[in-house]
């Protein structure tokens, strides 16, 4: 019977969470840039001056920087790195320049988000300002849509679980510093699994899980503020490390360079590769940049819902960099470590591996130095994803309940370490997936609301009297 339930869930999520997904996402998502204006190529340069702009509103718990820079802790993962390196072996070199296409439509879509987050701000239980796709939905388009928003926060509750960080966190270090074989004999390990009835791998692993837990209480316990302080110390320490990792491999592969950019490009529009071929390779860059940013599933308009910020389109602004910094730059950085240093023949579907083998192959200790960076990504990705879910949960069930979520949260952790996940993964995929769909709804139904919004800002702009 639980064979047959792990079955129906997994199929359920390959299907609702590969093609239409894709095309909510990025269907949608591209109507919204075309409709927009081309907003994310337009206004870049103002975006990143929008971000050093301060406001004097009261009206939320951290600044729009704090916001982004939490947003961006949640989707830098190792997505970045697994994620790209599987687009590489799947989709070769081409699938890269897709995923910079998808990067601009994504950024389309978060600015969208942004303005609408502070556009229906909502309020806790306990009267606090919140934003989301919760709040959106049901001050945005009315009352009568509030099962909508439940559902939303239903699915986000699950969604946000981080199952595949914790396991593949746990495995990506048993793989860096134990033999093939497994862990070492240890007299510790073995006594502590002679008393549990675990192997040692699995000591290690719960442990490990454990560890994982403890630091990720300390942060998320002490709420949202503590979040965006580690999140806006955190990201700029972890982009700029990977930034120069990097730096290094391509300096010195710097006769390589230009063969790499060229093999993107004449791959992402080979026409000796059939129509097929090419379509499948843009699908499947395309597809692994929407997985990243996470645009248009609707997390990251809970963060910036939460800013001190009066202005819809000033936020939006900042929420559309997500996607250039997450998509854009460091998942280009992956492929071009991998891509000139790494081995993209592989059999099977392998990310982390390829990537791990790249920095190994590129920087003396470069595996080490990678895990330390894939922490860091797993790490800032759990810290945002436990206010996600826990935000879900107050919508349904009040401030005080929600507190609870926090802690189950915390535990599966160390369970999500541990067990074997395929019939889990595939429940939080299929919960992930469902996110986007009143999200996108919601964006696509009030874009004309932005792009009212959006008019109306520049036109205020220019007689400078924007808040």
């Amino acid at each position: 019977m639980f064979d047959t339930i792990s079955k129906w869930i997994i199929a359920a999520a390959d299907f609702l969470g590969g093609y239409p997904l894709f095309l909510l996402l990025i269907g949608g998502g591209l109507y919204l840039f075309v409709r927009s204006g081309f907003v994310s190529l337009r206004y870049l340069p103002e975006a990143v001056k929008a971000l050093r702009q301060k406001s004097d509103a009261k009206n939320g718990q951290i600044s729009s920087a704090q916001a982004l820079a939490s947003v961006v802790a949640a989707t830098i993962g190792l997505g970045n790195i697994a994620g790209v390196a599987i687009a590489l072996v799947i989709g070769g070199p081409g699938a890269i320049f897709w995923m910079w296409v998808s990067a601009l439509v994504g950024m389309s879509t978060k600015y969208h988000e942004g303005v609408l987050a502070i556009m229906y701000k909502g309020k806790g239980s306990d009267g606090s300002p919140q934003g989301g796709p919760m709040y959106i939905i049901e001050n945005g388009l009315g009352r009568r849509w509030r099962p909508l928003a439940v559902f939303f926060a239903i699915a986000g509750m699950f969604g946000t679980l981080c199952i595949m960080n914790a396991n593949q966190l746990t495995e990506a270090f048993m793989s860096v510093f134990t033999t093939p074989e497994g862990i070492a004999s240890s007299g510790a390990l073995e006594g502590v699994g002679a008393l549990i009835g675990m192997t040692n791998d699995q000591v290690f692993k719960l442990l490990f899980g454990i560890i994982i837990a403890l630091i990720v209480a300390l942060v998320v316990l002490r709420g949202i503020k503590r979040i965006a302080r580690v999140a806006s110390v955190l990201v700029p320490f972890m982009v700029g490390a990977y930034f120069v990792m990097v730096a290094y491999i391509i300096i010195t592969h710097i006769g390589e360079v230009p063969a790499v950019f060229a093999s993107i490009f004449r791959e992402a529009f080979n026409p000796e590769a059939g129509f097929g071929a090419l379509a499948y390779i843009a699908m499947t860059g395309a597809r692994r940049a929407a997985l990243v940013n996470d645009a248009g599933i609707g997390t990251g308009s809970i963060m910036h819902g939460a800013s001190r910020n009066n202005e819809p389109v000033r936020e939006g602004l900042v929420a559309m960099l997500g996607p250039s910094i997450d998509s854009g730059l460091v998942c280009t950085l992956t492929a071009f470590a991998i891509l000139l240093c790494g081995n993209i023949e592989v059999e099977g579907v392998k990310g982390l591996q390829v990537a791990m083998g790249a920095f190994a192959a590129g920087i003396p200790y470069g595996e080490y130095l990678l895990m330390l960076i894939v922490a860091c990504f797993a790490l800032s990705s759990m810290f945002s994803y436990s206010f996600y879910g826990t935000r879900c949960a107050a919508y349904l069930f009040g401030e005080e309940r929600a507190r609870y979520f926090t802690w189950v949260f915390i535990l599966t952790l160390v369970a999500f370490a541990v067990i074997p996940l395929d019939a889990a993964v595939g429940l939080c995929d299929l919960f992930y997936a469902l996110m986007a769909i009143p999200t996108m709804i919601a964006l696509l139904a009030l874009g004309r609301k932005v792009r009212a919004a959006t008019r109306e800002y520049h036109s205020r702009k220019e007689t400078n009297q924007t808040k």
